[in-house]
């Protein structure tokens, strides 16, 4: 394992812009953090738009959003929410964003906004008190999934073609059988992912074995995967995926119980799934969220509750940059990278 200096240089190399003779040194990039006013709440979704403006999403029905660099924050959060579980968010701009509440039954929810968190309406209202939805992804600014964990034994898939103004339950022929046991981790909004208009996919735990499943065809028909990740108990499984194109994609994770080793806790494609290899040198402990670096084809970040890790060679080995505690990560193309997680803990990547 690196140094931390030197893991903390090798990110300021990726990150930097060139400077001009006559300009001062840049500092090396750094998790900065900023002041949401909110010590109680555990943000576990996240939605980077830009540099400028982000939205959260967390405990107590709680939604904030940013519109520059994260020094003020609005609380956006829709009336009534108090006691449901926000646990992912997408959003499209400033104005336009969904969210996703957890739990059986009628905790799990969808709202969507068009004027900023200024109004919101629930979209969808979970009936089967078989279902537990975990996790959002849109392919565009009307396509889109959220995932529950099985239900008579598949995961099942919700699909709009409005932007989240309306869903519908996909039929579950096309999905593999799930394994005994086996869930989806509402952990960081990232156990489904998108890339491309019609590539997803969904990772799994608690099981035997953990999995990656992808759909080619915004998930009408799944294929099933294995992955190098620790199984064989409810805590362990891939927590996150990302994908930077159809082929090169992350999964991070392990096992998320407090002071239990997770060896092993990242794994890496280059077919778009199909194949995982373990990463050779993981980061040292469970992971939770992951992104990869914008403009850098071979750079990414993992984060977790103790601490950032860095990669720069496609997921093969990892680094550890900070040991602060966050749940999820996400990247914009303008070099905007964003963390979140307890204690109302958010950040934005400073170069």
């Amino acid at each position: 394992m690196a140094t931390g200096a030197a893991a903390l240089a090798a990110l300021a190399a990726l990150t930097a812009v060139p400077a001009q003779a006559h300009e001062p040194e840049r500092r090396v990039p750094h998790w900065e953090l900023k002041d949401t006013g909110t010590p109680d709440v555990r943000f576990r979704g996240l939605a980077a738009v830009s540099r400028n403006t982000a939205w959260l999403a967390g405990t107590g029905g709680t939604v904030l959003r940013t519109t520059d660099g994260g020094t003020t924050w609005r609380d956006v959060s829709p009336p009534g929410a108090a006691e449901l579980q926000f646990r992912d968010v997408e959003a499209f701009d400033a104005r336009r964003a969904v969210v996703l509440a957890i739990g059986e039954g009628e905790a799990s929810r969808v709202y969507r906004t068009d004027d900023g968190g200024a109004t919101w309406t629930e979209s969808f209202r979970n009936t089967d008190p078989k279902a537990f939805y975990d996790c959002l992804t849109f392919f565009d600014h009307r396509h889109g999934l959220a995932m529950s964990d099985p239900v008579d034994g598949k995961f099942r898939i919700l699909s709009t073609g409005d932007g989240g103004r309306s869903w519908k339950v996909l039929p579950s022929e096309g999905m593999p059988a799930a394994q005994e046991g086996e869930a989806g981790f509402a952990a960081s909004g990232q156990c489904l992912v998108s890339s491309g208009p019609k590539d997803v996919w969904l990772a799994t735990g608690g099981a035997a074995q953990a999995r990656v499943l992808h759909s080619a065809d915004r998930g009408r028909t799944w294929t099933a995967t294995a992955a190098p990740l620790p199984a064989g108990d409810p805590a362990r499984g891939v927590f996150a995926l990302a994908f930077r194109d159809r082929a090169h994609g992350l999964a991070v994770g392990g096992d998320f119980t407090p002071g239990r080793p997770s060896p092993n806790a990242a794994a890496h494609t280059g077919d778009g799934g199909r194949t995982w290899r373990p990463a050779g040198t993981p980061p040292p402990a469970y992971r939770s969220g992951a992104a990869w670096l914008p403009h850098r084809r071979t750079a990414a970040l993992a984060v977790g509750p103790t601490g950032t890790d860095l990669t720069t060679d496609s997921g093969r080995t990892w680094r550890t940059v900070d040991t602060g505690s966050y749940d999820t990560v996400d990247c914009t193309p303008d070099q905007g990278c964003w963390a979140a997680g307890e204690k109302g803990r958010v950040a934005r990547l400073e170069h």
